[in-house]
């Protein structure tokens, strides 16, 4: 097998992380619906769901050592004599399979979107037990319009949100590709990501510290859909 070939692989599981990464965002959403669909009761789906997520999020974590092991080791094949790359398979192979068996499923739980999962189904069931006992009908339209503008305006792009993150830190918000990219930025100059709200005294965002608000993406899209009609 050539190093092209080898290359063209990795591009597809790749590709393949981006789908498993979509279908946990469709699974989060369905299971965010059954939240608000019931009373006060778990539906049981939603542990299934969770369960896929956790699968999901095991594929994601094999595939991201399998193409860390096999970019480690095409890159000292290129070094050497072109006989390696006979050898690239089994040691591939090898190293894959050590790297698997030193796993727990516990780790699972620190994935991003499985972690952002259950902050949402927990989001969820806060907002649906909240919305039962209190009439939000009661709100002044006028403040409940400005106040989801400020907070669906992310303070980087000063646009609204598409994919917002909410820092751990903090509790700001902030567009994923736009957070994402500053960090990277801010990084490559060696230097801090203070968060860009102002006032906020955090100093130091970093990614770990993010996690995608599925709740206020689903409100984003709902009051999206409710502008259009009107």
């Amino acid at each position: 097998m050539s190093l092209k070939a080898v290359d063209g692989i990795l591009s597809s599981l790749k590709l393949c992380q981006t789908d498993i990464g979509t279908g946990m965002d469709i699974v989060t959403d369905v299971a965010m619906d059954l939240v608000e669909a019931q009373n006060e009761e778990m539906d049981p789906g939603i542990k299934e769901m969770e369960a896929m997520i956790l699968e999901c999020a095991k594929l994601d974590r094999e595939i991201n050592y399998f193409v860390d092991i096999v970019q480690q080791n095409t890159a000292e094949v290129t070094s050497q004599q072109p006989e390696a790359m006979f050898s690239l398979f089994a040691r591939v192979k090898e190293q894959f399979a050590e790297r698997i068996a030193q796993l727990s499923d516990a780790d699972l739980h620190n994935h991003q979107k499985v972690a952002a999962f259950k902050e949402s189904i927990k989001n969820s069931f806060q907002q649906a037990n909240q919305e039962s006992a209190e009439n939000m009908e009661e709100l002044d339209d006028d403040i409940a319009v400005t106040q989801s503008q400020l907070n669906f305006t992310c303070p980087l792009t000063q646009a609204e949100m598409v994919n917002p993150m909410k820092n751990k830190k903090c509790n700001h918000h902030y567009d994923e590709k736009a957070i994402l990219s500053l960090i990277k930025t801010k990084h490559s100059q060696k230097k801090k990501c203070r968060c860009p709200v102002v006032g906020c005294g955090n100093t130091d965002v970093i990614e770990s510290d993010l996690i995608r608000d599925q709740i206020l993406r689903r409100r984003i899209q709902n009051q999206r859909r409710q502008t259009n009609k009107t």
